[in-house]
C-alpha cells in the first residue's frame, strides 16, 4: 500500500534526499518537513518535492505514516520524545543516525513501549552539507542498516523499515545495534578519523602544497570536509567502538613506519600487497 505521508524532521542532506527519492519513486503521496533552521524551512518552500513545511516538529508529524528523524545523533531521541503526543497510532518512526546502540537504548528508556520505533542508518552521504546538496539518487544502491532488537521485533518496525528503505532504492541489513556500532566504527568512523588526521597534518604545511596533490589526495581526504559538529557528535557517541579501531590503525601505521625505518623492503612489500589485495575488490563494484 502506498504511503500517504512522510514527515522528515531535519531537512538537511539526508532528510531532503529522502523526500526527493520518495517523490521520484512514487513512494509517498505527500512529503512534509520541519527544520530547526528558518533558512532551511524557506528553502523547502521553494522546492517541488516538499509539500508542506512546519514551524514545529509536532505539527510536521501529525497524521504521518512514517516519521524520519534526520538530526544529529545526540538530538534524535529527545526530539522524538517531544513529538510522541502528536504521532499517529501505528506510525513507523525511524532515524538516520550513524550510531545505533545508544539511540536504541535511550529510545527504550524514554519512548512509550507501543511506539513503533526502529533505528536505521542509511550508509549514504556526501562531504557536502545541507539541503542544497540533496539528490534524489543519493540513496540508490547503498546499504541501510536497520536495528534488530527487542522493540523492532515486537512491534514489527524492523520489517516495515526494511521495506521503506528498499522502496527508496537501498539495500537493507538487519543487525544488532551493538554489532552495527562495531562495524561502522571500522568501515566509516575510522576512515573519517584518518581523513581528518591527514588533513590536519597537511594543514600545518605551506598552503600551496594543497594545490599540488592529485586524485589520491582528494580521495583520501574527501570525507574530512564533512560537518564538524555532526561528526563530533558521532565520534563521541561511538567512542567505545572507535577507540579500538583507532588502536588497530595506529598499529598498522607503526608497522609501516618500522619497515621504512629499518629498511625492511620485504616487510614493506608485504604490507603494501596486503592492502592492495583488500582494496582491489572495491574497485570492481
Amino acid at each position: 500500500m502506498k504511503i500517504q505521508k512522510i514527515a522528515v524532521l531535519g531537512a538537511g542532506l539526508l532528510g531532503a534526499s529522502i523526500m526527493q527519492a520518495a517523490k521520484a519513486r512514487g513512494v509517498a503521496s505527500q512529503c512534509v518537513a520541519w527544520s530547526r533552521s528558518a533558512e532551511t524551512r524557506d528553502f523547502c518552500r521553494q522546492t517541488s518535492y516538499c509539500d508542506a513545511v512546519f514551524e514545529t516538529p509536532q505539527e510536521a508529524v501529525a497524521g504521518a505514516d512514517i516519521v524520519v528523524a534526520c538530526v544529529p545523533v545526540d538530538k534524535i531521541v529527545p526530539l522524538l520524545e517531544t513529538c510522541v503526543p502528536a504521532i499517529k497510532q501505528g506510525a513507523l518512526i525511524t532515524d538516520v543516525g550513524s550510531v545505533k546502540a545508544a539511540i536504541c537504548a535511550e529510545a527504550d528508556r524514554v519512548l512509550p513501549p507501543e511506539l513503533c520505533f526502529v533505528g536505521s542508518h542509511p550508509m549514504a552521504g556526501s562531504e557536502l552539507n545541507g539541503i542544497a546538496a540533496a539528490r534524489s539518487d543519493l540513496l540508490d544502491g547503498h546499504l541501510c542498516f536497520v536495528a534488530d532488537d527487542e522493540r523492532s521485533r515486537r512491534t514489527g518496525a524492523g520489517t516495515r523499515a526494511c521495506a521503506f528503505w528498499e522502496k527508496l532504492g537501498m539495500r537493507t541489513r538487519l543487525v544488532c545495534p551493538k554489532e552495527h556500532d562495531a562495524i561502522v566504527a571500522h568501515v566509516s568512523h575510522l576512515p573519517h578519523s584518518v581523513a581528518v588526521a591527514l588533513s590536519a597534518a597537511l594543514a600545518s604545511k605551506p598552503l600551496g602544497w594543497r594545490e599540488c596533490g592529485a586524485g589520491g589526495l582528494r580521495d583520501t581526504t574527501r570525507v574530512s570536509a564533512g560537518n564538524p559538529k555532526v561528526w563530533r557528535s558521532i565520534l563521541e557517541e561511538n567512542r567505545s567502538e572507535i577507540l579500538p579501531a583507532l588502536e588497530l590503525f595506529l598499529a598498522r601505521i607503526e608497522s609501516l613506519r618500522n619497515a621504512l625505518r629499518d629498511e625492511n623492503s620485504e616487510q614493506l612489500l608485504e604490507i603494501l600487497s596486503a592492502a592492495s589485495a583488500w582494496r582491489l575488490p572495491l574497485s570492481m563494484q
